[in-house]
């Protein structure tokens, strides 16, 4: 009989432990220093839980920001289809949404932790909760024990999966940081990702609140554009926020912010030329009116009254009095609308952690660790990570799954 000690009863802990206990001939331990699984589970997703993504594996890799190459073995091994069907089989229906996200069919995150809770128990793990893991001891090379606030519990494999340190309320206080440097990994520095942007600009702030749909946003970075994106964005007291934001950020997290700027197309469907006939079109029936009423065809209140402070022309100037230059200046504005970055928001608020244990000292194909017999890592607490969409989650079963599987 060996005995696997699992560290963190989030995703990939879950999976990992689920894993293991398929062969009987092994008694799992999962170990959680809260006082409930899965704690940052069931926030996940505004309490739904985007649990994966419905796209084809060999796709998948598409959306992973850092160290694609590293999951290939792993997300072939475990891909989203495996998740989904892990999931139907223990009794949790499914469903598909808009960008294929999966979703629980009733919309509850906690029917995710209930399921994951109940197939792990069902073979056999034993779960000790509310137990803080304090070091973890090696001899000859490989693992030999874990030491909790309790007791000390001697392993035959250990596998790591404490996330990384967004979220810190659900136990994410980058823990396997500190196991992982004792036994010589490197960690490379963890920063926010998936999280808002705080901005320099002072008329940005004056837009607080303010929800867009259908704009495109563009990373420039020395002068190249890093990043594209179409979607919904959100103006919030420290800058801006929402879906295409988040995913922005995952590109830029490891750049100088002050070197980077964010362009927003305000009209992405229209080219300069469309928009210059519209603006010619409107400004021939309002062409007594100011220009405030025009503008204010193209944008909501708040946004015009910025995109005429940076036109740099009156508010109650008439319409028929806007020059070509000016009215040409517009439409740039309308398509270039320049944002200046300060910081990322704080990794208390990212969705997770970008960053995390170097994946080179770690063998993709079992997770296992390179430098340490019978130590695995998975999850958050790797220096992997994806886009918004399931991802992020998907990365941490099929990690998890092939700790599991290889320990």
């Amino acid at each position: 009989m060996r005995t696997i000690v699992i560290i963190g009863g989030g995703a990939s802990g879950l999976m990992a432990a689920y894993s293991a206990s398929l062969s009987r001939e092994n008694q799992v331990i999962l170990i959680e220093k809260n006082e409930k699984l899965g704690k940052k589970i069931y926030i996940t997703g505004k309490g739904r839980c985007n649990l994966s993504a419905d796209v084809p594996t060999n796709e998948f890799f598409n959306f992973v920001v850092n160290n694609p190459k590293f999951l290939y073995s792993s997300i072939y091994n475990f891909p989203p289809e495996d998740t989904y069907n892990f999931f139907e089989t223990n009794g949790l229906k499914l469903k598909v949404e808009r960008g294929n996200r999966v979703f629980p069919l009733s919309d509850k995150s906690s029917d995710v932790i209930k399921t994951l809770e109940k197939a792990v128990k069902n073979n056999g793990v034993k779960i000790l909760l509310n137990t803080v893991v304090r070091d973890i001891f090696i001899k000859d090379g490989a693992v030999y024990s874990v030491k909790t606030d309790k007791e000390e519990i001697i392993a035959n494999s250990i596998i790591v999966c404490t996330g990384g340190i967004s979220y810190p309320t659900t136990g994410s206080t980058g823990d396997g940081y500190v196991f992982a440097k004792k036994v010589g990994h490197n960690i490379i520095n963890p920063v926010p990702s998936l999280c808002g942007l705080e901005v320099t600009n002072q008329d940005v702030k004056e837009l607080q609140g303010l929800s867009l749909k259908n704009i495109k946003i563009r990373a420039i970075y020395n002068q190249k554009t890093i990043y594209e994106d179409f979607g919904e964005m959100l103006f919030t007291h420290f800058g801006v926020s929402g879906p295409v934001i988040l995913s922005c950020s995952t590109k830029i997290n490891r750049l100088p912010l002050k070197d980077v700027k964010i362009i927003i197309d305000l009209k992405p469907a229209l080219s300069a030329e469309m928009l210059d006939n519209r603006l010619l079109r409107e400004i021939e029936q309002i062409k007594n009116s100011n220009l405030s009423s025009l503008v204010r065809k193209l944008a909501p209140l708040s946004l015009a009254s910025v995109l005429i402070k940076r036109l740099g022309v009156s508010s109650t100037r008439k319409c028929c009095e806007l020059t070509f230059n000016e009215r040409e200046k517009l439409i740039y504005i309308l398509k270039n609308f320049e944002i200046s970055l300060k910081s990322l928001r704080p990794i208390e608020e990212a969705i997770i952690t970008s960053g995390g244990v170097n994946v080179n000292s770690i063998n993709p194909k079992t997770m296992e660790s390179k430098l340490v017999k019978n130590l695995f890592f998975a999850g958050e607490v790797l220096d992997v990570d994806a886009y918004t969409g399931g991802f992020n989650l998907q990365i941490a079963f099929s990690t998890g799954f092939t700790a599991g599987q290889n320990a």
